[in-house]
């Protein structure tokens, strides 16, 4: 079995190919120029160059294989040039799902996130509609690649399965999560905020197991996926954080209202600068966390067989890392 996968150099994606290398399957790993691809190399994959925004070089690239797995979208939540969420999370998504009718995939397992269902009434679940607001440009437009695809299953027989994953945590996380863990743990942070919202989240080598399980399983074309161990509060993830590694947290908790309002003096410099916004501290991410999100992921065990790993343990390994 052959198995095409995009964004593999990519934090979800490293951890999938180290649990593809246990399977017999063949990977093949679409990656830009740019990218290193050492750890897709050590994992026996075959490099393949090309990028989602370029259709004529998936098409040339996915033909012969089996399944495909993508994982190739913009995650950051400030970036001086937008443009890139419009064409890697929409165009990119259109290319792949195209190429893979177009191909003769016989199933695609896409990768979307929990986020684009905004401000859905709690607690999601994979039969929840999407609320009328998503809070981040990157979840407007994955929610857009992610409607596309489905527009395609409807209309083309694209033979998809999406997953939805919440906050992802773990080791070798370069991400958003990752440098806020960071910079909590460096006692960076001149004040805690957004304590009382709550937000999912799940171990990256569980999202890896989900996908996994999602391609194996049998007659599961059109299922969707929500991929959450555990709904905590940002005070109780800080609070895990300080127990796990002895930092004192900081003593003053900004007011959400002064938070949104920090974020956006922060943003508006940031935009002037050309230079992510000091701490993170963008507007889209300020919102979401500030909104929250609550999310059922017990679908994923009921039929995928997928069992959670606890959010500490995510955690603890983030630690020793730092």
């Amino acid at each position: 079995m052959k198995i095409f996968v995009t964004g593999g150099t990519g934090f979800i994606g490293t951890h999938l190919i180290r649990r593809l290398k246990e399977t017999q399957y063949e990977l093949y790993c679409l990656a830009r120029v740019t990218s290193q691809v050492g750890k897709l190399e050590e994992a026996g994959a075959i490099v393949i160059r090309g990028d989602v925004t370029d259709k004529q070089s998936l098409l040339s690239r996915m033909r012969g294989c089996e399944w495909v797995v993508n994982l190739a979208n913009f995650y950051e939540f400030w970036t001086p040039n937008r443009r890139i969420y419009h064409d890697v999370n929409i165009n990119g998504t259109r290319n792949v799902m195209e190429a893979a009718i177009e191909t003769g995939i016989s199933k695609i397992v896409h990768v979307s996130t929990a986020a684009v269902y905004g401000n859905a009434e709690w607690p999601v679940t994979e039969a929840s509609e999407m609320g009328t607001k998503c809070f981040t440009e990157y979840a407007q437009t994955k929610r857009a690649g992610d409607l596309i695809a489905w527009e395609l299953y409807e209309k083309e027989k694209l033979p998809l399965v999406v997953i939805y994953p919440g906050a992802v945590l773990g080791p070798d996380d370069p991400k958003t999560a990752g440098r806020y863990i960071r910079n909590v743990i460096r006692g960076k942070m001149p004040a805690q905020v957004l304590t009382g919202s709550t937000f999912p989240f799940v171990h990256v080598r569980d999202v890896a197991e989900a996908i996994v399980k999602a391609l194996e399983k049998e007659d599961n074309i059109g299922e969707k996926y929500m991929i959450v161990s555990e709904n905590m509060t940002f005070g109780d993830i800080n609070r895990t954080l300080s127990d796990i590694s002895g930092t004192k947290l900081p003593k003053l908790v900004l007011p959400d209202s002064l938070t949104i309002l920090g974020a956006h003096l922060l943003t508006g410099l940031a935009n002037l600068v050309k230079k992510p916004p000091i701490l993170d501290m963008s507007v889209d991410q300020m919102r979401l966390m500030k909104h929250g999100l609550q999310v059922d992921g017990s679908k994923a065990t009921r039929e995928l067989g997928l069992s959670y790993m606890p959010i500490r343990a995510a955690l603890e390994e983030q630690v020793e890392q730092i």
